[in-house]
């Protein structure tokens, strides 16, 4: 009896720790709050604009709304992938103290855009989807996907991490991070739509 005793307390106490590091229904909220905000920004920003309007480009250096959204799209799917790569490790409570902003200023970080960053380039666009049409439907599939994926994971986000340029998140911040970063080049788009020389039509 004891024998078969001590593996259920086990497996008890691990479900118990399992289900204590879920997602609260809160956190699930704000993150679906969140990225369906960005993604509605972006949409309607891009929305009904013509072939002059998403290729204008206000310098040669500088992007077009269409290459602004092709990096968003691209990183929709990076940013994920990462956050996937990292999930793998074990969950590490100790490392907490890593972590350095709450929820709300990583969103504020990443949406000023007064703090500018170099663009890697894996996360550069280069056409890769085909055309612009594609490429709004490859973030919104994507979008679609990682919201699903907050809906209904039972993963451990809080307690595994990212390290990024300006510090360490946990992988819910992340998420965050991902629609942050979205809502950070819809303000750039709306700065391309307010130079002199953009297209009217």
């Amino acid at each position: 009896m004891k024998k078969f005793f001590l593996p259920v307390v086990a497996l008890l106490l691990l479900s118990f720790t399992a289900s204590e590091n879920k997602l609260t229904e809160a956190e699930r909220d704000f993150a679906i709050f969140e990225l369906n905000k960005s993604r509605e920004l972006l949409l309607t920003a891009v929305d009904g604009l013509s072939e002059a309007q998403l290729n204008y480009k206000s310098s040669p250096e500088s992007w077009s709304i269409a290459e602004c959204v092709e990096h968003i799209a691209i990183s929709e799917n990076n940013i994920f992938g990462m956050m996937q790569g990292n999930l793998k490790s074990e969950a590490d409570a100790s490392r907490r103290s890593e972590v350095k902003m709450n929820d709300e200023q990583v969103l504020k970080v990443i949406t000023d855009r007064s703090n500018k960053v170099k663009t890697q380039e894996p996360f550069e666009p280069t056409g890769k989807f085909g055309s612009f049409e594609k490429t709004l439907k490859n973030f919104k599939e994507k979008r679609a996907d990682n919201m699903k994926y907050v809906l209904n994971t039972e993963d451990d986000l809080r307690n595994r991490y990212a390290v990024l340029p300006f510090g360490t998140l946990d992988l819910y911040q992340v998420i965050l991070f991902m629609s942050g970063h979205t809502e950070r080049h819809v303000l750039q788009i709306q700065e391309i739509m307010e130079d002199t020389d953009f297209p009217k039509e």
